[in-house]
């Protein structure tokens, strides 16, 4: 079983010093927190951190520790960096029958209870399954103001029965999403469940959570210290009252 992480976004949405994955939260990068979180997993044997080539930014925040590699074989795409670093694992002796949990790199409030809830719902499935939410919210779909065209409007309300919130970890045997992205190229592939999919499977749903977010955004990133600072005190805690 392998957690593959994609890392070799550029963050435009983000913009600063540094692509988002490698900003400063909490005392250590965000990618070294989501890393972090799959190495206290012990049923994960080894984990994978794909990065674009000439990438040194990642040896510089990541621990060095026998389970972990980093690949510079990052695409131009999300998907084409994942099949990328599915090809290094199968160079390093991974099967068709492994387990590979992918991973966004900027979800860095992942944590160790979530994954082993994923690996225990998805392990005896025929096909794998992601982390994913029910939506809350009320769905609007947007259209142009005729007058004003840099205005958007309420088109219609969309019913917001049965539609879920795609998280990630998502976990896949490797050989079935082998196929499924070489098969699906990346156009619009924009999470390894959409590239199933398209060859017919349907991935399994599991209860994932609120604390599970994205960096994307200037917010993403305060709320994201917030759980994290919330978390570390927490399990300090814990530690404590355990001793």
């Amino acid at each position: 079983m392998h957690a593959l992480i994609p890392c070799a976004g550029s963050g435009t949405r983000l913009p600063g010093d540094v692509p988002k994955q490698y900003r400063q939260l909490a005392g250590a990068a965000v990618v070294a927190h989501t890393v972090q979180a799959f190495l206290a997993c012990q049923p994960v044997s080894s984990v994978h951190v794909v990065v674009q080539a000439g990438d040194a930014q990642a040896r510089a925040v990541l621990p060095a520790h026998p389970r972990l590699r980093i690949h510079e074989a990052g695409g131009a795409t999300r998907a084409l960096t994942v099949l990328q670093g599915l090809r290094a694992l199968q160079t390093l002796g991974a099967g068709e029958l492994d387990w590979v949990l992918v991973h966004d790199a900027a979800r860095c409030c992942i944590t160790p209870q979530a994954i082993l809830e994923l690996i225990e719902a998805c392990r005896h499935d025929a096909v794998g399954g992601l982390l994913a939410l029910p939506l809350a919210d009320t769905l609007k779909q947007a259209a142009a103001d005729a007058q004003a065209p840099q205005t958007l409007r309420v088109a219609t309300t969309l019913s917001r029965d049965g539609l879920w919130l795609a998280q990630t970890p998502q976990m896949f045997r490797l050989g079935t999403l082998l196929t499924a992205l070489e098969q699906s190229g990346s156009a619009g592939i924009t999470d390894e469940a959409s590239a199933v999919e398209r060859i017919g499977l349907r991935p399994k749903l599991v209860l994932g959570s609120s604390s599970n977010i994205k960096v994307t955004f200037a917010d993403d990133l305060m709320l994201a210290e917030s759980w994290l600072a919330m978390h570390a005190r927490c399990t300090t805690t814990t530690g404590a009252d355990h001793a």
